[in-house]
């Protein structure tokens, strides 16, 4: 019963707004600076940012 309780807790927590927003922005953020690695080392195209709003 506790487990069940504890999971939907957890469930409400992660389901917050800002979190989600905060998960989304660090999710980008990582992408473009993989790109911009990517882009340095293998000398490809200059990376950009995307253009999305940042909260």
């Amino acid at each position: 019963m506790k487990l069940i309780l504890l999971s939907i807790a957890a469930v409400f927590a992660l389901s917050s707004c800002n979190t989600m927003i905060g998960i989304g922005r660090d999710t980008r953020l990582l992408g473009e600076g993989m790109e911009k690695t990517a882009a340095k080392k293998g000398g490809g195209a200059e990376a950009t940012t995307s253009g999305a709003p940042v909260y």
